[in-house]
């Protein structure tokens, strides 16, 4: 084999492993960013159950202690866990439910993970009639634990004004 074939081949096997290598570290990093995007969905999908459930201390958890809450139907900043707590106080025994209809989920940092998208209310003495609203919400990881920091609640107008 001439030197100039040996060059051709040694080129061509650092391009593949190359190649490889980048593939390699591209399916590392979507994996490392799918975890966090899981892991604080799963809080979003816990919201949706203990909301559905009429379960107000059961959602009041999943908020951190310094967390901003703008209620769909609420006047007010509600900020820390006492007044997340009376903005929901109307919730044990409701019948009110709610669904996720369509989400978008990115991953900010391997600790912070923005979730948006829409979902439907629905209160069983209104007979269950959706009421379409949007909402984010920003999650944070904090001693291994994903919390709810920031959630914004809007009602969802179907004509733009």
């Amino acid at each position: 084999m001439t030197l100039r074939k040996r060059m051709i081949l040694m080129r061509r096997f650092w391009l593949a492993v190359s190649a490889l290598s980048m593939a390699l570290m591209g399916a590392v990093t979507t994996l490392a960013a799918a975890a966090p995007a899981d892991e604080a969905n799963a809080v979003v999908d816990a919201w949706v159950a203990r909301y559905s459930a009429n379960d107000r201390d059961g959602v009041v958890a999943l908020y951190a202690p310094d967390a901003i809450l703008l209620g769909t139907t609420s006047p007010v900043i509600s900020e820390g866990t006492e007044q997340i707590r009376t903005y929901f106080d109307e919730l044990p025994g409701s019948g009110r439910s709610n669904r996720i209809t369509d989400r978008r989920t990115r991953v900010l940092s391997p600790d912070a993970v923005l979730s948006t998208g829409f979902y439907a209310f629905a209160r069983a003495a209104e007979g269950n009639v959706p009421r379409p609203s949007r909402f984010s919400m920003l999650l944070v990881r904090r001693d291994g634990r994903w919390l709810i920091l920031h959630h914004h609640s809007s009602p969802h107008s179907a004509v733009r004004r």
